[in-house]
């Protein structure tokens, strides 16, 4: 049996994402999204999703880019003089590897990321993090004992499947992100979190455009897999340079993706329905 489950990140960050995360599921192919809870769209991405009941929507835990959901005095080590994430740079990684202090300071600003979602009384279809921090192996240890206790039952492992990419379409670069998405797809499943077997939209992050769509879908292999794109009808303030959000909306809109679909006999899922 071949599931297919089709996300949009970033939901929440801007007006123009939402929007796009609400047309692409009414009209397109696109099953959940994941919800950044302290974007500044947040509230109307909300709105749209209580709406929509059918759109599975999960938390995107944020620690990069949007603002936390703690005051900065109470992360101090997460954050820069300007109250801004600096979990990327090599010093905080480390700390989070060598001081409970900062482990304590993630733990409380994971913790209060929940509980915004929680707030807003959706369903918790899933988990993952705004560009894969949980590939650290600190934050996906955190990330899972704060889940579990916040009712997470499934989550990304951004393992992908470069071999199906090949039948289609060359691929190249090193896929640095394989062993330790491994490590988190075997820590989660073992303590009975669901994660799909594979995820599409690595390589092409940003540039998840129809005929790459189309080309995933048609060489979709058996299993779960998880597609992960980021639509926007437009640019916005945070828009990563390059992106080609709205080809990747008009992905999730093209009738033929939904025409293999239909053609495969794969079935088109939330994380609930797994």
């Amino acid at each position: 049996m071949k599931t297919a489950i089709i996300t949009a990140d970033d939901f929440g960050v801007s007006i123009e994402v939402n929007a796009a995360v609400e047309q692409a599921h009414r009209e397109g192919v696109l099953t959940v999204t994941s919800l950044m809870v302290t974007g500044v769209g947040a509230a109307d991405a909300v709105e749209r999703a209580r709406r929509t009941p059918t759109l599975g929507v999960g938390l995107h835990v944020a620690l990069a880019e949007t603002p936390p959901a703690l005051p900065p005095a109470q992360i101090p080590d997460l954050v820069d003089a300007h109250g801004k994430f600096r979990i990327e740079s090599l010093p905080v990684a480390l700390k989070l590897v060598g001081l409970k202090s900062v482990r304590r300071q993630l733990e409380a600003e994971i913790e209060a990321q929940f509980a915004l979602f929680e707030a807003t009384g959706l369903p918790l279809d899933h988990v993952n993090t705004h560009k894969h921090m949980h590939m650290h192996p600190v934050i996906a240890g955190v990330l899972l004992d704060v889940g579990l206790r916040h009712g997470m039952t499934a989550m990304r492992a951004p393992i992908e499947d470069r071999t199906t990419l090949a039948k289609f379409e060359p691929v190249s670069g090193i896929d640095i992100a394989r062993p330790f998405a491994k490590l988190v797809q075997v820590a989660a499943r073992k303590r009975g979190v669901k994660v799909p077997d594979r995820v599409f939209g690595l390589a092409w992050s940003g540039a998840m455009h129809a005929e790459r769509l189309r080309g995933v879908l048609a060489h979709l292999p058996e299993g779960v897999s998880e597609i992960y794109l980021h639509p926007a009808t437009g640019p916005y303030p945070l828009s990563a340079p390059g992106y080609q959000y709205e080809a990747e909306f008009a992905a999730l809109l093209d009738s033929s993706a939904r025409a293999i679909v239909a053609e495969r006999g794969i079935t088109l899922a939330r994380f609930a329905d797994l």
